[in-house]
Parts: C-alpha cells; structure tokens; sequence
C-alpha cells in the first residue's frame, strides 16, 4: 500500500486490551495443547520472539506447563514502518538445535519478515502467533485471529489511557 507524508501507513486501528490479549493466548495455548512431537503431545520448549511475543509465550507456557523459555531477540519496526528484519540475541542453540520440538511464539505475523529470519534458523520449530495478517500467515502453523494487512494493531503494552473522541465527533 502507498502512503502520502499525510496519511498513515495503516487505515485501521485495532486496540487490544490486557484481557483479550491474556484470553486469545490461553486460546492459543488451547490450540497447541497435546500437538507437540513430545510424549503425550508435549513441547521440549518456547521461544519467544521479542518483544511482543514475550507476553502471549509467558501465557502459553503457564497454561501447557512448558518451564524451559528462551528468546530471540529481532528488530524490525520502528514506530509503525517496518524495516528488514535484524536478529539482536539468538536462543541456546543447544537447547534449541533445528527447532525440532520447540514453539516459536510472537503476537503477530504482519508481512512476515520476522518470521522468515527466525523460520530459517530453525526449520524443523512450530511457528505460533496470537493475530495474523494475510500477507503473514503463510509462515504460521497456528494463529487464533486474522486481522486485514491495512490494521495496526494497539497492543496494552504500548498504550496509555486517555479520552478518545467519538467516532462521529463530540
């Protein structure tokens, strides 16, 4: 999508409260639960993708009682412009290998650049994100919602609460 110098990159936005980020990573977790290559369906570990999947793979790993988490670190947004995907701190590649038996989680799969990087790395990993865009969700094996590719998505994190005007005006 082209934009101008006076329009936003993305049309919509979407504002995720903390609780329905919490409810769509327990879905999540319930979406994975016993699909691991594991005994009885179980995962050897996570790896969360930072920043943003540094929440949903805290839940999902409660939830399906996986105690080994790990991170790797990929910049590739700054403010609402993607940039090409730069990984900062890879996991314990002992621990980690192909990927094999692991659960890579983020918050969301946009244009997917992020996750080629870390896809590449480990090959044999189940890519796992909470929210997903069309151009994205080739390279997820399970998500809970898509969203279009115009939205951005608000997450609690990155907001403050303040009055918001109404949607036809005051």
């Amino acid at each position: 999508m082209s934009t101008s110098p006076d329009r936003p990159p993305y049309e919509k936005g979407f504002h995720i409260s903390w609780d329905q980020v919490h409810r769509d990573s327990k879905a999540l977790a319930w979406r994975l639960d016993h699909q691991g290559p594991g005994a009885e369906g179980a995962w050897k570990a996570i790896v969360a993708i930072t920043r943003g999947g540094l929440v949903p793979a805290a839940i999902v790993a409660r939830e399906l009682n996986i105690r080994v988490i790990d991170t790797i670190c990929v910049k590739s947004y700054s403010h609402q412009s993607q940039t090409s995907a730069q990984v900062l701190k890879a996991p314990d590649a002992g621990l980690i290998g192909d990927g094999e038996g692991v659960l890579v989680v983020d918050d969301l799969v946009d244009t997917g650049r992020t996750l080629e990087v870390v896809r590449a790395a480990y090959p044999r990993a189940h890519f796992a994100t909470v929210y997903a865009k069309p151009k994205g969700r080739p390279l997820v094996d399970t998500f809970i919602t898509e969203v279009s590719q115009d939205t951005w998505i608000y997450f609690p994190w990155d907001m403050a609460l303040q009055y918001v005007e109404p949607l036809r005006g005051a």
